[in-house]
């Protein structure tokens, strides 16, 4: 995720971050299985690629699922980022016919679950829903969510990153967390 500033602007402080450990992620993705599950009865959940995989890979396991990967992202086949998501890869075939949970991390503008949803319905999915680990407000709603923030949020496999051969702190959080 992208912290944008105007130039001029000082630097964001830690209390605008959630650094996030994997525990604390893992009870967070628990408590959206568990919010889906007393009222929803998806039979297969899609993750969507890349880090919307990892939620849905633990709600699928608490739902006792099967898990598919849509693959949809703002970045370009370069690795540039774009102002809007595309697909880069089909709904699965299994979603026809079926009630389906989509899953991703986290969501604001929705355009990434928009698309995601379309491809589902398109696919012949009989009921869709979505859901996010983290929503921004006044954005997007899911079905279900197990947080709502405006924070930057800091994900556990985000925090440090390959450069040159070795395992560092991503740049866009050097001034904000601990080595």
């Amino acid at each position: 995720m992208t912290t944008f500033r105007m130039p001029g602007d000082p630097p964001p402080g830690p209390e605008q971050f959630l650094d996030l450990s994997w525990e604390m992620f893992g009870e967070l993705c628990r408590a959206l299985a568990m919010r889906v599950a007393r009222d929803y009865e998806p039979e297969l959940v899609v993750g969507i690629a890349r880090a919307g995989v990892i939620p849905a890979g633990i709600v699928s396991s608490v739902l006792g699922t099967d898990l598919y990967t849509m693959t949809i992202s703002r970045r370009d086949a370069d690795g540039e980022e774009q102002a809007m998501p595309e697909v880069f890869s089909r709904a699965p075939r299994a979603a026809s016919g079926r009630r389906v949970l989509i899953v991703d991390e986290i969501t604001s503008s929705g355009e990434t679950l928009r698309l995601a949803l379309a491809a589902i319905r398109e696919a012949g999915a009989s009921e869709v829903r979505t859901a996010t680990s983290f929503s921004r407000p006044g954005g997007y709603r899911p079905d279900y969510m197990a947080l709502e923030t405006d924070q930057t949020l800091i994900f556990p496999w985000d925090r440090k990153v390959w450069r040159d051969g070795e395992m560092v702190v991503n740049p866009r959080y050097e001034d904000v967390i601990d080595d």
